[in-house]
């Protein structure tokens, strides 16, 4: 369903008390499709809209809300005819397909002041070639969180290379438990631990350039990262069956301390914390080191604005822009949505693993990726996933696997 926040009738009206003097003179007209209607990405929204408002009372701006799923299927059509003058997306290759078919603008002359240093974990994010194609104002942190009160009963420490990973997950297995919960049922979690172990056997790049389909699947390079995949699996590090569950019917794997750690987006703390877990027993920390020398890359999935090219107002547009990446807006909108700013000038919550996050995807050196369903085609995806998922239950299956990966390859290649 769609909503539209100031306008024609059988809309939304948005109606606010605005105060306080204009920062310039902004005139004319500023159309916005934001691409959510739940209730948290809905409020940061229209506060971003009224604060700019209030900064520009000349100014006739126009809210649209989309179901961020109806998004996906009206983005093309939207852009290619009557386009708005900003609109919601995602960061990575899921923004390729627009800007190789010139619909989305170059923005690179906001990257090139102090927002570009402000913003520059993301940098890679917005970058197709050599150019910055939208403005990011929230993520959130992958990583692996743990049971901090088990790991002090054993005597171990958040490992940081993967040899000292091995070593603590041996210990957790002696102990009789596992190390790793994970539900699989719904593939798309394999997707992170094939991040994580791709980025950090291989880096950010080569992860890019995969995840874009310029590398083979049979590649000796993707063959390392399952290598590294198998050492676990054959430790018996997982939980059994991990098909059987999805990822919130793992958790209790967590919470009864049958195993250790899970591998998952910082959304796992609030069902963690409702199901008694604490401060004190809940623990986080990035993903170990696997290849030395290799810049440390993170998962962020990230949530981006872009001007349609074909946009009428984009002076205006890029004002508003420029307003979304600065470190006070930032800092207001993720409180609203329980995420990270980006900016590394913004306030933080402080929320023990909102904090972790924020230092340590601020501090990124190797690029921020959006995990394997935002970063893939779609269909690749899919196939990706699937793939990950049966090889987690048959690694002896792997030579067919990827065989099958390559195959799906070309064929979207080909398109």
């Amino acid at each position: 369903m769609r909503f539209t926040l100031k306008g024609a009738a059988a809309m939304l009206a948005l109606t606010t008390a605005l105060a306080g003097p204009a920062s310039a003179e902004l005139t004319g007209n500023l159309r916005i499709f934001f691409n959510d209607q739940n209730p948290a990405p809905r409020a940061a929204m229209e506060g971003m809209v009224e604060r700019f408002q209030a900064m520009h009372p000349d100014l006739n701006i126009e809210l649209t809300l989309i179901d961020r799923e109806a998004n996906k299927t009206q983005i093309r059509n939207y852009l290619t005819a009557n386009a708005p003058d900003v609109n919601g997306w995602y960061a990575g290759n899921r923004m390729r397909p627009y800007v190789s078919a010139g619909l989305f603008e170059d923005v690179s002359d906001l990257w090139e002041g102090p927002m570009g240093e402000e913003l520059a974990s993301t940098l890679p994010a917005l970058t197709l070639d050599g150019k910055q194609w939208g403005v990011p104002y929230s993520y959130y942190q992958w990583g692996i969180y743990y049971r901090e009160d088990i790991y002090n009963e054993l005597g171990l420490t958040a490992a940081t290379t993967w040899d000292e990973e091995k070593a603590n997950c041996q210990v957790i297995l002696d102990s009789g438990r596992k190390c790793y919960a994970i539900g699989s049922r719904h593939p798309w979690t394999t997707g992170g631990w094939f991040d994580y172990l791709n980025l950090r056997t291989n880096g950010y790049d080569f992860h890019m350039e995969l995840t874009a389909g310029e590398v083979a699947w049979t590649d000796d390079r993707v063959r390392e990262t399952f290598a590294k995949w198998r050492e676990l699996l054959d430790m018996g590090a997982f939980i059994d069956n991990p098909t059987a569950y999805d990822w919130q019917e793992a958790l209790p794997f967590v919470v009864n301390g049958e195993a250790t750690a899970y591998l998952m987006g910082n959304f796992v703390v609030a069902p963690l914390r409702e199901a008694g877990m604490t401060d004190d027993t809940l623990g986080f920390y990035p993903f170990p080191e696997i290849t030395p020398g290799i810049a440390r890359a993170e998962d962020a999935p990230t949530d981006t604005l872009h001007i349609p090219a074909q946009a009428q107002n984009k002076d205006n547009a890029r004002a508003f822009l420029l307003y979304v990446a600065s470190a006070e807006n930032q800092s207001i909108v993720n409180e609203v949505l329980g995420q990270l700013p980006i900016n590394s000038n913004a306030e933080v919550s402080d929320d023990k693993f909102i904090r972790a996050g924020f230092e340590m995807l601020s501090t990124a050196p190797g690029g921020i990726a959006q995990f394997f369903d935002r970063d893939t085609d779609a269909e690749m995806a899919s196939a990706g996933m699937e793939g990950f998922q049966e090889f987690m239950m048959f690694p002896d299956n792997l030579d067919d696997i990827l065989n099958r990966l390559e195959a799906v390859r070309q064929r979207v290649n080909s398109r």
